[in-house]
């Protein structure tokens, strides 16, 4: 099959390779559609410790397709099925797994290789988080299922509720999909970025009810405030970027009582300061959510099916498979939200 193999940062190649086997209980995809990522883009900028684990490696992980062929003991799914699977699925077995914290699995092993012709789907994800489409759903709206899996954890997990104001820094696709999950929950939500493409999401697809241009308003403590009641704070304010210093800027647009949710992932190593006096006196809850669960992915999907999350909105444009490496630049040069890949 051709496939886009990742080889070391700033390296990946479209070749032929060879189809792996099927072992018990996997299957074979044919992919129909796959997404560009931001967790791809950051790879193949500097490598990642956890996605890559041997190389040359299979590259991508969102995608919807159909079923090809199935291995033993296969009952689930057939030949023919449209699916869409997610990247992991928990053992159920581990320390986390008992306590239903399944996104802490510590046996949670990531799939790549969305980014070619067929993709094999290990056993555990072919049991736990492999869903067969709606004849109605087209792969490219199925393979966000896993994007949006991660925001509706974050989003269940914050416990936003309906006419809080919701502040958001940070709007690239997972921001987009918070700021569109929280209007949803019936919040107020304000939304702030720089990037023009983004900013006019915010608006069409999110549906925020403020857009600040960063660039213009370098600092947005006070916007934020004065959107909310009596100036007093954000009831929920989210980073979506991953930075040590944005991390510290949305603590200080929180509210007395109110909830900062770290949702962008920085960089390992990285550290932060905060006023722990405001944060103690202020009664201020911290929180971070990572990944998504089963229960999240199938979540996702339902979202998406019924119309609510408009995920063909946030595609940039198509592209051919030999396309990839050219997407992960324009990623790179701020001009693409998703890039649609049709093998």
């Amino acid at each position: 099959m051709k496939a886009v193999l990742f080889y070391g940062p700033q390296d990946i190649r479209y070749e032929n390779t060879m189809i792996k086997p099927l072992s018990k209980g996997e299957i074979l995809v044919k992919i129909g559609a796959a997404l560009t990522c931001g967790t791809d883009v950051k790879t193949f900028r500097r490598g990642h410790p956890v996605l890559i684990k041997n190389i040359p490696s299979g590259f991508g992980h969102e995608f919807a397709g159909t079923v090809e062929k199935v291995g033993e003991g296969v009952t689930n799914v057939k030949v023919g099925d449209r699916v869409v699977c997610a990247n992991s699925a928990p053992c159920g077995e581990c320390f986390y797994c008992k306590r239903g914290e399944y996104n802490l699995c510590e046996n949670l092993d990531l799939l790549n290789g969305a980014y070619a012709e067929y993709i094999v789907v290990p056993e555990r994800i072919v049991k736990k988080n492999t869903i067969i489409l709606p004849d109605s759903l087209p792969f490219h709206k199925a393979a966000f299922a896993e994007p949006l899996a991660n925001v509706v954890h974050g989003v269940e997990r914050t416990d936003i509720k309906p006419n809080d104001t919701v502040g958001i820094i940070g709007i690239g696709p997972i921001g987009l999909m918070f700021a569109r999950l929280a209007k949803l929950k019936g919040a107020r939500v304000i939304a702030a970025g720089r990037n023009p493409i983004k900013l006019k999401l915010a608006e069409e697809f999110s549906h925020a009810d403020e857009v600040v241009d960063l660039k213009k308003y370098p600092n947005p403590e006070k916007i934020f405030k004065d959107f909310t009641e009596e100036g007093k704070g954000l009831d929920v304010a989210v980073e979506c970027v991953g930075l040590p210093e944005m991390w510290e800027r949305v603590f200080s647009c929180v509210r007395p009582g109110g909830t900062v949710h770290f949702f962008g992932g920085c960089k390992s190593g990285s550290t932060v300061t905060f006023d722990t006096t405001r944060m103690h006196y202020g009664d201020i809850k911290l929180m971070s959510v990572f990944h998504h669960t089963p229960k999240y992915f199938r979540q996702a999907l339902d979202y998406i099916a019924s119309g609510e999350v408009e995920v063909e909105k946030l595609i940039t444009a198509e592209l051919p498979l030999e396309k990839v490496e050219w997407a992960m630049e324009q990623h790179i040069a701020g001009n693409a939200i998703k890039f649609l890949i049709r093998p």
